[in-house]
Order: structure tokens, then C-alpha cells, then sequence
């Protein structure tokens, strides 16, 4: 199976009462964890990919081509959508010719009219094409490539204006933000996801800034309309845990243990183990 539309996971996610895990890529080893611990689980996976790390990787053209050559060497068969995360308007317009097969445009920060406007180019073009389209209303707390939220509440009522353009799903400010969470953290906000839910009619919700957020917690969202929740951070953190242990332990000094396969194998499965844990939490299991 080939790339697909996020669309039909996360309506069969709403229906089911479930959540598809959007995991973002950095390299070949976080994609091939991924894909495979998804076709092992039979889960739908979504493949995230900032604008940061598609430059990393050499540009968008590179990423689509190695996920689509991936999928077809290692058999994957499970649904398995590549989306942009926090496109710019000119990042989607890169994404979209590339090849990708979902995309965020991250109006967030602009004014509603003017995210409104930009949103709805984006509808149309992703209509057409038959790619999903995740919009946002008030910016995700935290930095993530440069980009800093303040963590702002989204206004229902703005949320419902950009749903009924026809996007697929909407990411809203409910408290979350990327990386670390501090300390005195205040945790999510349910009454105004709550509202965003009701006033959506069911469209699939986004829950960005998935790390460090208590399962209790990803679990109300998930019932209250959240049917894709984004995950970075966690991931990169258990992969440097490993290799640090790994180094610490001399083993790259043992035979050929400096070898990238044998350096990078530890963070390679920490990553498995993690996507495999929020799989788990999400529900997504058995469900491809």
C-alpha cells in the first residue's frame, strides 16, 4: 500500500473512539521504527515531518520518495499517511508538489480573517488532490524549529469558522505545548476542548505537544473528539538515552560496535518501544 489521505484513518478513529499516533521523522532509522512497529502492531500511522527536519533531510522531494520506497521494500500494508507539521504557506505549497499526502498549513499565528482566507486556498487545493488538510486556531505553547506558541486558548466559535471550510481535522490550543512539560504546568484545558468539540460537529480533533502529557488525560481528550495526537519530543529523548547508555558503556569501543548500525540499533529500538507504548495509549492497535 502506498501513501494515504489521513482522512479515512481519523473519521474510523472518531467512530471507534480511538486515536492515530502522528509520529515525527528525523532520519531513515526514526522511519523504519516507525513503519515497522505499525505493521507489526497492524496500526495506522502517521508520519510527521516539520519543516526543519525536511530540510535536515535534504527537502520534502527526498522524504516522500524515501517513505514511498520504504513502504514497498519493507511490505508495509498498513494505512500510512506523510504529513507536513506546521507547514508555512510556502512549506504546504513545497510539501504538496513533493508528493506528501496529508498537510498542515499552520495558520495559527495570523489573524483569524487572514488564516481563514489562506486556509480555504489550502481546501480547495487538498480537495482536488485528495490529500488531508489539518488547520489550527491559536498557537501550541512551546517552541518546535523556531516557531514559539505562547499557548494560547483557541475560541470555539473561531474553531467551528475554519472547520466548516472543509478541512479534514483541527489542531486547537487547549494548554498543550511542544517539548518538556514545566513543572507548574496547568495541564489541558477539557471545558474549552469541549467546546471546540461540540461547536466542530465531530471533526477530528489534533492534540499537538503529545510528550510528557499524563495518560488519564490523553485518554479524556481522545473522548472528547481528539483523534490524532502529535509525538516528537518522547521519541527523541528515549533514542539519546539509548545511545548515550550505549556509548557510556564503551560498547562503541568493543569490535566494530562504532559501526552507525550498531551505534544508532539502541536508540532504533528505543523508538519502537515508545511508538509501541502510545499505540498502545491511543488505541490505534488492530485497528489498520
Amino acid at each position: 500500500m502506498g501513501l494515504v489521505s489521513a482522512k479515512e484513518m481519523l473519521e474510523k478513529a472518531v467512530a471507534g473512539g480511538y486515536a492515530v499516533g502522528h509520529f515525527n521523522i528525523n532520519n531513515l532509522e526514526w522511519t523504519k521504527a516507525i513503519l515497522t512497529t505499525a505493521q507489526e502492531l497492524q496500526s495506522p500511522v502517521i508520519l510527521g515531518v516539520s519543516e526543519g527536519a525536511a530540510k535536515y533531510m535534504c527537502g520534502y522531494t527526498t522524504v516522500a520518495a524515501m517513505v514511498k520506497a520504504m513502504i514497498e521494500e519493507l511490505g508495509i500494508t498498513v494505512p500510512v499517511a506523510l504529513h507536513l507539521d506546521h507547514g508555512t504557506y510556502e512549506g504546504a505549497k513545497k510539501a504538496i508538489a513533493a508528493g506528501f499526502s496529508s498537510i498542515q498549513f499552520d495558520g495559527g499565528h495570523y489573524a483569524i480573517e487572514e488564516n481563514l482566507e489562506k486556509t480555504a486556498e489550502f481546501v480547495a487545493i487538498c480537495k482536488e488532490k485528495g490529500l488531508s488538510l489539518e488547520a489550527e486556531v491559536g498557537s501550541i505553547g512551546g517552541e518546535e524549529d523556531g516557531v514559539i506558541g505562547a499557548g494560547e486558548l483557541a475560541d470555539p466559535q473561531q474553531c467551528k469558522t475554519i472547520a466548516d471550510l472543509g478541512i479534514t481535522m483541527l489542531a486547537a490550543g487547549i494548554g498543550n505545548i511542544h517539548g518538556k512539560y514545566p513543572a507548574n504546568w496547568k495541564g489541558l484545558n477539557f471545558e474549552v476542548l469541549e467546546g471546540i468539540h461540540k461547536a466542530c460537529s465531530g471533526k477530528p480533533l489534533v492534540l499537538h505537544g503529545g510528550t510528557g502529557i499524563p495518560a488519564d488525560m490523553v485518554k479524556k481528550a481522545i473522548s472528547l473528539g481528539v483523534a490524532k495526537v502529535n509525538v516528537n519530543t518522547e521519541c527523541q529523548l528515549a533514542f539519546a538515552a539509548a545511545t548515550r547508555e550505549y556509548i557510556e558503556a564503551g560498547k562503541d569501543q568493543a569490535g566494530k560496535g562504532f559501526d552507525p548500525r550498531k551505534l544508532l540499533a539502541p536508540g532504533y529500538q528505543a523508538i519502537k518501544d515508545t511508538v509501541k507504548e502510545k499505540m498502545e495509549l491511543f488505541g490505534s492497535i488492530g485497528k489498520a
